[in-house]
Formats: structure tokens, C-alpha cells, sequence
């Protein structure tokens, strides 16, 4: 590390982390900016060196303890996260390693870095704001994955006012940032199940009524993948409570029957699995019956010709089967 401070004697972890909170601080001076921006890349760079180690040479686990101890008293990680649109592209990655890997380490024996987070909602509120900024967007949204991994900071997330935003985010004019904020949100509804659910119970009507507005999307992509996912939710276990009062609701019937009639043959298929559990759903509220009824000799015959090229996917036309013998009996 000494080419960054100048010098040939050893600097320890500390004095590096200390020399990264100087050049960041430097960053506001219209004279210093430049070569502190510089300056920044290396050092963010030889702070990855000491969590990753070097080559065939392992991480000295006592240089790993020192750094983050520095870090924490620091804060560095919050300070890191307010200014990453300022740093270089090099720099930017180099962040989103140290925030992998030091979420992923135990040190002592517990995840310190987890214990940080939890104390400091402002950084996975930075992580969700940064897909505002098309620069940082993609790095952001890597370290907010790699947060939500640990349920305590996906709660953060899925707790804060700024939660909702992430379905306007999905719908950013860039394609890289839309697919990635939706891998985001996939990850916020889909890993941890029982608090899940919970906060799909306690905040359903907002909930939809953003989904809905996914599902309505202009974008082909946003509407195949969040069917796709809307099924995943609707058929998880632990969300059956949600999937009850979802499949209840007539106006969701007639969606999805819309969906079925596509001009995307993906869309039609993603539409099916949702569809299915109106159909196969043996306490159908009156509304959906009702529609179910009306429809019957129409859908036994669009069902019939439904995607019979899928005539070798067993499940697909097991399940088309069942449908149709259930429409039948109505």
C-alpha cells in the first residue's frame, strides 16, 4: 500500500482507511479534485486487496478485522455509499466488492457489517435511490442485492416509504436499469417468505395497485416477467392468505382471461399459471363464479386449442387438462 501514501514504510489498515475518508474529502476542492479522484481509485483498489488478498496469497484475517473496525468507526461505508455517483467507474466496482464481501464475512465470529446496516437505514435508502442516477444505478442495485440476502436489511427496505419507488424504477426508460430494479424487487418478494407475506398482508391494496400498474406496462418484458413473478407469490405457501384474497377479486379474473388472449404467445402462457388458481380454486367467491359461468362453453373451447404445440410438457398439459374438466363441471 505504500505507493498510495508516497512512502516505503508499511501503512496498516487503518491508516488506509483513513487516507480514503481524506481523499473523499478532498473531492469538494475545485483544486484538489482531480488528483483525489485518482488517489481514490487506488486506495479503494488496495482496500479490496485486503479482503480479497493478492494472487495465490490469502487475506490475513487480523488485516480484515483492523479495516473494518476503522471502517466502522469511521462510517465509511455510509460515506461511501452518499458519494459513489463522484468516484470513477473502476472505483464504483471496487465498492460494490468491498460491500460483498464484507457482508458475506464473519469476523469473531458474527456479521459485523450486517450489525452496521441494521443501525444505519440511511445507507439501504442511499442503495435504493441510487437507480436515479443512471451512473451508479447498476452498482447500487448489485449492493442492495447483496444486502437483502440478510432478512433484518430486506425488512429496512421493504419498511421505508422509499420502497414504493422501486415500481417506478422497473419502468426506467434504460433497459439495463428497468431489469435490474426488477431483479431487485424479485428478490425483496421472493426470498425471505414468512416477513413477506406479512407485508404483503399488512400493505395489500398498495401493493397491487402498484403491481398493477406493472402489469398494464407498455414494456413486453416488464409485463412477461412480473406475470411470471406474480405467479411465483400467488403459489408460495407461506402466501396464502394474499393468493385467497387475489383470486377472489373478479376484476383480477378478467385480467388475467385478458392476458390469455394476447398477441404474445409468452404473455399467454405466464397468464395461464395465475389463471389456474381462479379455476382450480375450490372456494371461488360468487363475482369469479359467476364469470367462470358465463364463459364456460367460450373458455372450453379456447382452452382446448390453448398452446397445443406444449403437447410435451406433461405438466402444462396435465394442468390444461384439469382446467378444462373443471370448467366442464361448472
Amino acid at each position: 500500500m505504500s505507493f498510495l501514501f508516497g512512502r516505503s514504510r508499511q501503512r496498516t489498515p487503518q491508516d488506509l482507511i483513513r487516507y480514503v475518508r481524506d481523499q473523499i474529502s478532498k473531492l469538494d476542492s475545485p483544486v484538489d479534485r482531480r488528483r483525489a479522484t485518482e488517489e481514490l481509485t487506488k486506495s479503494l483498489s488496495a482496500v479490496k486487496l485486503v479482503l480479497y488478498g493478492e494472487g495465490d496469497t490469502d487475506p490475513v484475517p487480523e488485516q480484515i478485522a483492523q479495516l473494518w473496525q476503522e471502517m466502522h468507526t469511521t462510517d465509511l461505508l455510509q460515506l461511501l455509499t452518499i458519494n459513489l455517483r463522484r468516484f470513477e467507474f473502476e472505483a464504483r466496482k471496487d465498492v460494490t466488492s468491498i460491500f460483498s464481501i464484507l457482508l458475506r464475512r464473519q469476523i469473531v465470529g458474527r456479521y459485523p457489517t450486517l450489525d452496521y446496516l441494521c443501525q444505519r437505514e440511511d445507507v439501504m435508502v442511499s442503495l435504493l435511490r441510487g437507480y436515479e442516477n443512471q451512473e451508479i444505478a447498476l452498482n447500487c442495485g448489485y449492493c442492495l442485492r447483496e444486502c437483502i440476502r440478510h432478512e433484518p436489511l430486506a425488512n429496512i427496505v421493504l419498511q421505508s416509504p422509499d420502497f414504493w419507488k422501486i415500481f417506478n424504477y422497473v419502468e426506467n426508460s434504460n433497459f439495463d436499469i428497468a431489469s435490474d430494479a426488477f431483479s431487485t424487487l424479485k428478490e425483496l418478494v421472493a426470498r425471505h417468505k414468512a416477513s413477506v407475506a406479512e407485508f404483503l398482508i399488512q400493505n395489500y391494496d398498495e401493493f397491487f395497485k402498484k403491481y398493477g400498474e406493472l402489469l398494464a406496462s407498455t414494456s413486453y418484458v416488464i409485463r412477461r416477467q412480473s406475470l411470471k413473478l406474480l405467479s411465483e407469490i400467488l403459489l408460495d405457501r407461506a402466501n396464502f392468505n394474499i393468493m385467497t384474497r387475489f383470486i377472489s377479486s373478479p376484476d383480477n379474473l378478467k385480467l388475467m382471461m385478458n392476458f390469455l388472449r394476447d398477441r404474445s404467445r409468452n404473455i399467454q402462457f405466464e397468464a395461464f399459471h395465475v389463471f389456474k388458481v381462479f379455476v382450480a380454486n375450490p372456494n371461488k367467491s360468487a363475482p369469479v363464479q359467476h364469470i367462470l359461468e358465463k364463459n364456460k362453453e367460450k373458455l372450453v373451447v379456447f382452452l382446448e386449442n390453448f398452446h397445443n404445440e406444449r403437447r410435451e410438457d406433461e405438466q402444462f398439459t396435465d394442468e390444461k387438462a384439469f382446467l378444462l374438466k373443471q370448467i366442464e363441471a361448472l
